[in-house]
């Protein structure tokens, strides 16, 4: 009598084709659920209350200078914000803040984090160096760059060409939207560097040396090697400077007041609440500027597709 071993049970993949999650990828997402959740509860502790205040307050006519006439109207501040012309206007300057900002600061990021991760010599000095400006208050180097594009005293009128020296960059809405852009582009490109540096410290010096084996030009193993591999770490970068420069907010305060159209969604929503003492229609604005971040970050993840266990090489 022969005994036959009892075999494993076959398991069978589902169906759907999607990958099974391996228990160490289990465990490190019960882990990482663990780490934040403190984080998560104090946030929201914080940030739960004003919020549902905003939401509340924007469902009603009020305004501090008629505290007891306060009248519920439901959502008719939200209707007299997308239908006023000035509404739009300062979303199509902040959308043009943020496009053109950071666009220059993902190209001019990339070129200083391939600095600080190829440089040999004096490597800390340099990376110390790039990094000097994001660690200035946002409201000093607005001030410090008011006064270089400034006519009477500045410094760019004599050093650009074909400029005038009475040339004012805040006479007008082109050059005073231009003068903010250059302002927060000094000062938040070295946090671009600093998340893509951390990007191409992941890319495999294999890969590179095996394109260059393979005849790769430096432009074919840009294209086809580092950038590929940096997509999740571009995502990152990209999401994190998009959302915080559609909020932007100092460099407008301090270099403009919101003259000649360079307000900003948070620079209208500040002008209606604590100038004009409109806290019905103020935070109405304030619940649509962040129903428009929310649509700015569900639109750059669904743009990079970024697969983070494909990234982390776990497939």
């Amino acid at each position: 009598m022969t005994i036959q071993a009892e075999r494993p049970a076959h398991r069978e993949r589902p169906s759907s084709g999607k990958p099974v999650a391996s228990d160490r990828m289990r465990a490190e997402a019960r882990l990482g659920q663990r780490l934040v959740a403190p984080a998560i509860v104090l946030m929201l502790l914080v940030t739960a209350f004003p919020m549902l205040r905003a939401l509340y307050l924007s469902l009603f006519n009020y305004s501090l200078t008629a505290p007891d006439d306060r009248e519920f109207i439901g959502l008719g501040n939200y209707g007299v914000a997308l239908s006023d012309p000035l509404f739009w206007k300062t979303t199509g300057v902040t959308v043009l803040y943020m496009v053109v900002t950071v666009g220059f600061e993902l190209v001019i990021g990339f070129a200083f984090a391939m600095v600080m991760h190829r440089v040999i010599f004096a490597r800390g000095i340099i990376r110390t160096s790039i990094l000097i400006p994001y660690g200035i208050i946002t409201v000093v180097s607005g001030f410090a760059w008011q006064f270089a594009f400034s006519f009477q005293n500045g410094f760019v009128n004599n050093w650009l060409p074909g400029i005038s020296e009475n040339f004012n960059w805040f006479g007008e809405t082109t050059p005073a939207v231009i003068a903010i852009m250059v302002s927060e582009i000094w000062k938040t490109t070295p946090f671009m560097s600093l998340l893509l540096l951390a990007g191409l410290a992941q890319v495999s010096e294999d890969m590179i040396e095996a394109a260059k084996v393979d005849g790769a030009t430096w432009t074919q193993r840009l294209v086809k090697v580092i950038l590929p591999n940096m997509r999740a770490a571009i995502m990152v970068a990209v999401l994190f400077r998009a959302l915080d420069a559609y909020r932007i907010f100092d460099n407008i305060f301090v270099m403009t007041a919101g003259a000649v159209n360079t307000e900003s969604i948070s620079f209208l929503t500040y002008r209606q609440t604590i100038e004009q003492f409109q806290i019905g229609i103020g935070s109405a604005l304030s619940v649509l500027l962040f129903l428009s971040v929310i649509l700015i970050a569900f639109l750059i993840v669904k743009i990079f597709r970024v697969d983070l266990a494909d990234a982390r090489q776990e497939k």
